[in-house]
């Protein structure tokens, strides 16, 4: 028991510690440069794509590297849209590399994401849960495949998969991995859609096939959580 809470302890220590050294670094960003924060905040919310692929123009050569560190930050925060920096990737870089960068930096980014919350709030999330026999039976549910799954939906707020996965008790790797292969094909279709919409005259077949794509996507959703409702209801 003594080994149990020690053990606890030293993992939370930890946690504390690289959750400490992230705000450090970002702090450090804030302190070099007082003007990139205000600038993603307003690209991000206005969705000002012309400023977007000028601001990334505006670092040369390191402008793919500046693109996924601002799209990290972005899904780490959560609640910003990130539409408006895939579309971007995938006009600046071309379509394959824009997916590449657009992929692996929101991947990371959720990743981040999820530890953040985890080592924050899952505590006070296990008080509130350990006095419901429901959101026991929920909290026990750990699948890759259920966050591939939500992770593959385009536009799905990120924030709100994550919040949910990171004050659950699944495992990192279990979360890592539906993310990893989740977000590839929500992350391809936003690039490429964001990307056929502003070259529309030039690629209107494919985005048409786009837009009914997800629009499936969707209308099926929305018919499995209305036939599987009444299930649901009766197994809790």
């Amino acid at each position: 028991m003594r080994y149990r809470n020690w053990n606890e302890k030293g993992e939370r220590k930890f946690r504390l510690s690289v959750l400490a050294l992230l705000i450090l670094v970002l702090a450090a960003i804030h302190f070099f440069d007082p003007t990139f924060y205000p600038t993603i905040y307003h690209l991000s919310k206005d969705g000002d794509l012309r400023g977007t692929i000028a601001y990334l123009h505006s670092f040369g050569i390191y402008a793919a590297f500046m693109s996924f560190f601002i799209d990290v930050v972005i899904n780490i925060v959560g609640f910003l849209p990130s539409i408006f920096i895939s579309t971007a990737n995938g006009l600046i870089f071309g379509l394959f590399w824009g997916v590449i960068i657009s992929w692996l930096a929101e991947t990371v980014g959720v990743l981040i994401s999820f530890y953040v919350m985890r080592t924050l709030f899952r505590g006070m999330a296990m008080n509130i849960i350990n006095k419901s026999k429901t959101l026991k039976k929920l909290d026990s549910y750990d699948s890759w495949q259920a966050m591939a799954a939500a992770r593959a939906i385009p536009y799905m707020p990120n924030g709100l998969v994550t919040a949910i996965a990171a004050l659950s008790s699944m495992h990192f790797r279990s979360y890592a991995l539906g993310c990893l292969i989740g977000k590839l094909p929500s992350t391809a279709m936003e690039v490429v859609l964001g990307h056929d919409v502003v070259n529309m005259e030039e690629h209107a077949f494919r985005l048409t096939i786009l837009i009914i794509l997800i629009t499936l996507i969707y209308v099926g959703i929305w018919y499995y959580n209305k036939k599987k409702k009444k299930n649901l209801l009766i197994y809790f």
